[in-house]
């Protein structure tokens, strides 16, 4: 089905996260109309997976539940979600844009009652958790979803599973008959805000991820730590269920490396600083031990005090140097790393009972379909376009941490104003 919406003197925002949601909400306040598009069910992107914040430590509902808010009173933003784009063509001021909006099975009555959820027995790889666990085929994503409606998963459509699922709704929600949708709309200027990926930590054969079960990336260790996430908050290894106590932290994994990502992510040093703090929160009695391994320490400043609690603490150690393997000892599931600590220059294999690896950040481009006119730096991140209609925000436009990423996304809001003022100047005169 096609729908033609909007019009020139509108913003198309792509990508939901905290830039992309960033981006729309100045853009309307200022009295433009946007349409937000979101390939996944809910707003709020990788930010709203977060435990906590740095330097504050507070949870991310501190900033989501208030551009939720804002979002919910503004009329002016139209919130597309589970939908992609196709296609963008024309130029600054007067872009032709195909989307395409996938089914989510429930419509606009659902009241995330959650009888459906309860009505069906199958499971898949819970995504928001990154597969650490499972989640209902009818679900509710996270508890900060929004909108607040639940979806079914597409691999229980036409089973007796989605049938048990309709039935148990009393407000006539499910609606199996939903299909692909085709929009197209015309708009004055486009804001990529598609975020940004993980770099694949199987890539780096050394370190043994997708070999050695006690081996986690940096987002799923912070999934674990959330009473929110796979194991309630508590730190235990994936192998066999036990608390992990003597935790290594390595650093750079993937990033500032010619083989793998040449740029620096500028966020991991910060989030295994922060991760620390979760190891000691977990064990009143100060039993754990945490071990970061690191070239070096980039913490700025607000952040470098921050950076300096973290080394005053007596549970936190820190190991200078690049791991060079990781080994598995058979005999208790625990991880050996080698290396060379360049301080002192003598060769280490210290026995840890959890890695985590800190990976880069890679632009989400991967998978979206840009404009050909679109400029990407060396590393794939948006810089902008040669027509001057089209802006990177946040995370797509380079390595950002939440902070950075907003300011970034208000400047794209305020450049994007800017092309559809000149094309309405342009068009009256």
């Amino acid at each position: 089905m096609n729908a033609s919406v909007a019009g020139h003197t509108t913003l198309l925002v792509v990508g939901g996260g905290i830039s992309g949601m960033t981006a729309a909400l100045e853009a309307a306040e200022c009295g433009r109309e946007v349409v937000l598009v979101e390939r996944s069910p809910t707003l709020g992107g990788r930010t709203a997976l977060l435990h906590r914040y740095f330097p504050k430590m507070c949870h991310p509902t501190c900033g989501l539940e208030i551009n939720l808010r804002r979002l919910r009173a503004n009329r002016k933003v139209r919130l597309l979600t589970m939908t992609e784009v196709t296609a963008v063509s024309g130029r600054a001021g007067d872009y032709a844009v195909t989307l395409k909006q996938r089914p989510r099975y429930v419509n606009e009555r659902c009241t995330a009652c959650g009888d459906c959820a309860r009505a069906v027995s199958a499971k898949i790889r819970n995504p928001y958790n990154y597969g650490l666990d499972e989640i209902g085929a009818a679900h509710l994503p996270h508890g900060m979803a929004y909108p607040q409606r639940y979806v079914l998963d597409p691999s229980i459509i036409g089973t007796p599973e989605a049938d048990k699922a309709r039935a148990a709704c009393k407000v006539d929600a499910i609606d199996l008959t939903m299909t692909e949708q085709t929009l197209s709309l015309n708009v004055g200027s486009v804001i990529w805000a598609t975020g940004w990926k993980p770099y694949d930590a199987a890539r780096i054969q050394p370190y043994g991820y997708g070999r050695f079960a006690n081996v986690l990336t940096s987002l799923e260790f912070e999934r674990l730590a959330d009473p929110a996430g796979p194991t309630g908050g508590r730190l235990l290894r994936p192998s066999d269920g036990q608390p992990a106590k003597n935790i290594a932290f390595i650093q750079c994994a993937g990033s500032r490396d010619e083989n793998h990502l040449r740029h620096c992510s500028r966020i991991c040093c910060m989030a295994s600083l922060k991760q620390t703090q979760y190891v000691r929160e977990a064990y009143a009695d100060a039993s754990a031990r945490s071990t970061i391994y690191y070239i070096d320490i980039r913490a700025i400043d607000r952040l470098e005090d921050f950076n300096a609690m973290v080394h005053a603490d007596p549970t936190v150690a820190f190991v200078k140097s690049k791991v060079a393997r990781i080994a598995l000892n058979e005999g208790n599931g625990n991880l050996v790393l080698h290396g060379v600590d360049t301080e002192g220059y003598h060769r280490y294999a210290t026995e840890h009972d959890l890695v985590v690896l800190a990976v880069g950040m890679q632009p989400e481009t991967d998978g979206v379909q840009l404009p050909d006119d679109i400029v990407l730096d060396s590393s794939g991140f948006i810089e902008g376009c040669s027509s001057g209609g089209q802006f990177g925000a946040g995370a797509a436009s380079g390595p950002l941490d939440v902070n950075r990423s907003v300011q970034s996304a208000t400047a794209a809001a305020l450049r994007g104003i800017q092309v559809v003022h000149r094309a309405m100047r342009a068009e009256k005169q």
